[in-house]
C-alpha cells in the first residue's frame, strides 16, 4: 500500500469533520492480514472536547446479520439443517405460511392467499423468503408488523423476547411467494432464533462462547457492560444541514440500547462492536473460515455463504449470497471493487467490506442517523483501491 496514498484518506476524513459532514469517523483497512491503516477522526462530545478514539464502540445494527449467518453455518456444519429445509421444521409458527393479498391502510385490516411453498433456511439467509421490515419496512409490513407486536428488534425495552417475537411473526402473512424476489427484512431475526432453537443457548451466549471468545473479539455485544459504557459513540442526526447528538430515545426505539440491557437478541441488528473487532470477523471470512488457530467454518462453506445465491433475482448490478451482497462482474464497474467482493453496513453509517483477490478488509464507521452523506462510504473505496501500490 502506498503511504503517499494512505495520506489522502487522512485529508478526506478530517476535512469531512472540519466542514460538518461527520462529528467523527474510525476507519481502517487490512490487507495480507496485516493492519495497515487504523485512525479516528473528530469528536463524540464536541463541547466536552471528547475525540473519536479507534477503539470505540459502535452500534453496528445490520452488520450483526454477517455474524448471525456465520452462526447458522456452524451449526449447518454440524448436520442440524440443510438449506432448503422448510423453516417450520424448526419452528412450527412458520407452518402453511399465507401471503399477502389485500391491505386496508385505514385500519390495517388484511385478506391473504395460501402460500405455494413454505418458507425455507436459504430464503432466510437471502432475504427471499418474503419476510417484511417492521418499523423501516414497506407500508403494508409496516402496519401489520406494528399491530401485533412484533419490532424491527433494535432498541426494544425488555417486554420483548426474541422467542415471543420470532413466533408472532411466524403467523403474519408474508409481502410475496417465497422465493419470487429480494426483500429486506426480520429473516436473520428469524435466523437467530433458529440458532437458540438449534443450540439450545441463547444468541448472546452462542455468539459470545462460539465466535466472540475463539476469534478474540472482546468488544462486541448485544449489552455492553457497565465498564465499557463510556467508549459507546453518541448518535448524531442532521438537520437542515447541521449536525447534532440524537435524544436519547426516538419514536420507536431507545438510541441508548447498547447500555439499557436487551432482553430481544436482534440478530438482524442488536450488535455493538469496534472497527477492529469487525476486522477480525472478516479477516477469518477471507482465510476461508479460520483465525489466529481457531476455526470456526470450512473454506468450501466460506465459498457458499459468498457466491450468487439469489440466481435471476433482481438485485441491481449485484447479487447476493448467503448474508451478503455480492460484487458481480457488472456491479466491478461502478467502483474499483472486483467482482466476488462481499460488503454489507448498517442503519446508523456503519459499512464494511471483504475482497477476496486483493485480501483486503475495508471498515468505515460513523453513527448518524439521516445523514444526506450517503456518498461517503463509496469515496472512501476509492480512495482505499487507489492505495494499492502492487
Amino acid at each position: 500500500m502506498s503511504t503517499e496514498r494512505l495520506q489522502r484518506i487522512d485529508t478526506m476524513l478530517s476535512g469531512w469533520v472540519q466542514r460538518g459532514r461527520t462529528n467523527g469517523v474510525v476507519a481502517l483497512i487490512a490487507r495480507n492480514g496485516k493492519i495497515v491503516y487504523h485512525k479516528a477522526f473528530g469528536y463524540n462530545d464536541e463541547e466536552k472536547k471528547d475525540p473519536i478514539e479507534k477503539d470505540d464502540i459502535y452500534r453496528i445494527a445490520s452488520q450483526t446479520k454477517a455474524i448471525t449467518s456465520v452462526a447458522a453455518m456452524m451449526l449447518y456444519e454440524e448436520g442440524k439443517f440443510l438449506l432448503d429445509d422448510p423453516v417450520s421444521r424448526y419452528i412450527p409458527e412458520f407452518a402453511k405460511p399465507q401471503v399477502l393479498d389485500k391491505f386496508n391502510p385505514d385500519d390495517s385490516t388484511f385478506t391473504t392467499t395460501p402460500a405455494k411453498s413454505e418458507i425455507t433456511i436459504r430464503q432466510l439467509l437471502t432475504h427471499t423468503s418474503g419476510i417484511g421490515y417492521a418499523q423501516i419496512g414497506s407500508r403494508e409490513a409496516t402496519a401489520i408488523y406494528a399491530k401485533a407486536g412484533v419490532t424491527s428488534g433494535i432498541g426494544v425495552g425488555k417486554e420483548h423476547l426474541l422467542a415471543t417475537d420470532i413466533r408472532k411473526l411466524g403467523k403474519l402473512p408474508l409481502m410475496h411467494q417465497p422465493g419470487a424476489r429480494f426483500t429486506y427484512g426480520l429473516n436473520t431475526d428469524v435466523l437467530g432464533y433458529l440458532v437458540e432453537v438449534l443450540s439450545g443457548k441463547t444468541l448472546d451466549e452462542f455468539f459470545r462462547t462460539r465466535i466472540f471468545e475463539p476469534l478474540g473479539m472482546k468488544d462486541t455485544y448485544f449489552n455492553v457492560p457497565a465498564a465499557k459504557q463510556a467508549r459507546v459513540v453518541n448518535i448524531f442526526v442532521e438537520t437542515n444541514g447541521k449536525l447534532a447528538k440524537a435524544p436519547a430515545a426516538v419514536p420507536g426505539f431507545l438510541l441508548d440500547y447498547p447500555k439499557q440491557g436487551s432482553t430481544y437478541f436482534s440478530g438482524g441488528a442488536g450488535l455493538s462492536s469496534t472497527a477492529l473487532d469487525y476486522a477480525i470477523f472478516l479477516q477469518m471470512l477471507l482465510n476461508g473460515g479460520e483465525y489466529n488457530g481457531k476455526r470456526l467454518l470450512s473454506r468450501n462453506t466460506v465459498r457458499l455463504m459468498t457466491m450468487n445465491q439469489i440466481g435471476d433475482v433482481d438485485f441491481g448490478v449485484n447479487k447476493f449470497g448467503l448474508g451478503f451482497g455480492i460484487t458481480t462482474e457488472k456491479g466491478s464497474a461502478v467502483l474499483p471493487t472486483p467482482a466476488g467482493v462481499f460488503e454489507w453496513g448498517g442503519y446508523f453509517s456503519t459499512t464494511y467490506w471483504a475482497d477476496p483477490k486483493e485480501k483486503l478488509v475495508g471498515i468505515i464507521f460513523r453513527q448518524l442517523s439521516g445523514s444526506t452523506h450517503s456518498d461517503a462510504p463509496d469515496k472512501y473505496k476509492v480512495m482505499v483501491y487507489s492505495a494499492i501500490a502492487d
